[in-house]
């Protein structure tokens, strides 16, 4: 459900509850925000809940710092502790940890949401029809999209072969030494696509200012302005519920 929504429309959404967990200093809120992600997730896009727990791990470890800086080393902002000092937790430096570690977790939440339900292609191609993207850079990415698993499968099959030639097969994983020898392979296959890649863009005209069709654009309809005042109305609400249970 949420992968057929205008991305432009997600976009816009992530971005105030993304602002609005930086803004407001409530663990509280950052709860809120984390849970209401991870449903929509589960729920609206039927995502596997071990693939969400396992998308909070990075971002639980980035905000696991902010909570040892608080905690062991006391180095948090005087707004910080302000803020916290208000909150039900008896440590101060403790609740201001603690609200940043979840502020970590419920922005990188907000933004995996984001990441997971949009494509790529169509993304690239609403900002150049609404937010007016210039060509040259709108098929550069569309050149890197395709250009970022054609290199996957290249380096999978140098590697075959190679093991082909040694009467052994390939290990699981590549080690330092065989990911070394890669690199001059893959690079020369980059730079072969790169040149087709401009050949191509050559070929259909990108000058700047002329005018152009895409193809296949998202278009906005109801249930994108339906999202929008629904994810508009739980941040209100979760807003006033921090509010006042602070």
């Amino acid at each position: 459900m949420l992968s057929a929504l205008h991305p432009l429309g997600k976009l816009v959404v992530c971005m105030i509850w993304i602002a609005a967990a930086v803004l407001i200093f409530d663990a509280r809120f950052q709860i809120a925000t984390i849970v209401i992600a991870a449903l929509a997730l589960i729920v609206l896009d039927r995502t596997s809940p071990v693939l969400v727990l396992a998308l909070m791990i990075p971002f639980a470890l980035f905000g696991f710092g902010f909570l040892t800086t608080s905690v062991l080393f006391r180095q948090e902002s005087n707004f910080a502790l302000r803020m916290a000092g208000e909150s039900l937790l008896a440590s101060p430096a403790f609740s201001a940890g603690i609200t940043l570690f979840l502020r970590a977790i419920a922005c990188g939440m907000v933004s995996a949401l984001f990441a997971l339900t949009t494509d790529p292609g169509a993304f690239v191609r609403t900002l150049m029809v609404h937010w007016r993207l210039s060509p040259q850079i709108g098929y550069s990415l569309f050149s890197a999209m395709q250009l970022v698993p054609d290199l996957a499968a290249e380096a999978q099959q140098i590697r075959l072969a190679r093991a082909m030639k040694r009467g052994r097969p390939p290990r699981r994983f590549p080690g330092p030494f065989e990911m070394f020898r890669l690199v001059i392979p893959l690079l020369a296959f980059a730079i072969r696509r790169a040149g087709r890649a401009a050949i191509a863009m050559e070929a259909r005209g990108l000058t700047p200012g002329a005018p152009r069709t895409v193809i296949a654009a998202p278009r906005f309809r109801r249930r994108d302005l339906a999202f929008i005042a629904i994810a508009l109305t739980a941040l209100v609400l979760c807003i006033s519920w921090a509010r006042s249970r602070g």
